[in-house]
């Protein structure tokens, strides 16, 4: 009797359990659901909340080519990604292995400071941050977008550190009496045994980069320079609210800014996940 109601209890916590999982999928995915459906009706139904068009309008895509710059935003933003992400990777990752593997003074101190600068928000550097790439004369341009991540990021930094405390550091210490330098440790030894937290950060950051709006409102001018978000923020100046109301172009021009996230998403999720189980605490 006992074991028959501790069953029917594990059932049930397993049906509340995948309920609730259910629930929290239909919340995530909807609004997604609903942007594919809205960007292939016409103009008059964009916003009539079913998610089975009554009429297809697929020519809502060719429009959108046609009418906005999106493959030379596209190809800006994989630019100004590719560039931030690879530089934040390989800089934070080796000033977490300097964190991780040297013993010196103040050290946790330090690391303290470093992780200190994440309660600062982005805003407050913002105007001297312009200011600085104005003096040097690269304020209209890319450059600011990613070259900034060539410092680093405490984030990325706090994490690769975890993930190199949890490798043995026996095989740091074999490749020091093999004749490695101390960079050579960290580029023959670290780096390769690092790749799913090299490639997390990497992606984080390329994912972070694709969806920054702020910085290329603040730098960029030029609309041939315009990444994705800077983009679709002029398009919906021009044909949204307070323009020619196309909202057919405005949703379809989303859901092809959204696609190349989804790609990396399905074709990167499995390192993803293997990389933050990777990356522990260990001291």
């Amino acid at each position: 009797m006992a074991l028959a109601t501790s069953r029917r209890r594990s059932l049930l916590r397993q049906v509340l359990v995948w309920t609730a999982l259910a629930a929290v999928a239909v919340v995530t995915v909807y609004p997604l659901v609903w942007l594919l459906s809205a960007s292939v009706k016409p103009r008059a139904d964009a916003f009539d909340n079913r998610l089975w068009p009554r009429e297809l309008a697929p020519e809502n895509y060719s429009e959108v080519w046609q009418e906005i710059p999106l493959l030379q935003w596209l190809g800006n933003s994989v630019i100004v990604g590719v560039a931030a992400a690879t530089a934040v990777t390989l800089s934070s990752a080796l000033v977490a292995f300097g964190f991780a593997y040297f013993r010196f003074r103040f050290r946790n101190l330090l690391f303290g400071l470093v992780l200190g600068t994440m309660m600062l928000p982005a805003a407050v550097t913002l105007i001297p941050t312009y200011l600085i790439w104005d003096q040097i004369g690269l304020a209209q341009t890319q450059v600011p977008l990613w070259a900034g991540n060539l410092f680093g990021s405490a984030f990325y930094i706090f994490l690769l550190r975890q993930f190199f405390l949890g490798l043995p550091r026996e095989l740091f210490d074999a490749a020091l009496v093999d004749g490695c330098g101390y960079f050579g440790v960290f580029r023959k030894v670290a780096l390769p045994l690092s790749r799913p937290a090299l490639l997390m950060t990497f992606l984080f950051e390329f994912q972070a980069s694709w969806t920054d709006l702020m910085r290329p409102l603040v730098y960029l001018r030029d609309p041939g320079l315009f990444t994705l978000p800077r983009g679709l923020k002029a398009v919906l100046d021009q044909f949204g609210q307070g323009g020619e109301r196309e909202w057919e172009i405005v949703l379809a021009a989303n859901v092809v800014a959204t696609v190349p996230m989804l790609v990396l998403l399905v074709l990167f999720g499995r390192y993803l996940t293997r990389g933050i189980a990777f990356t522990g605490s260990k001291e």
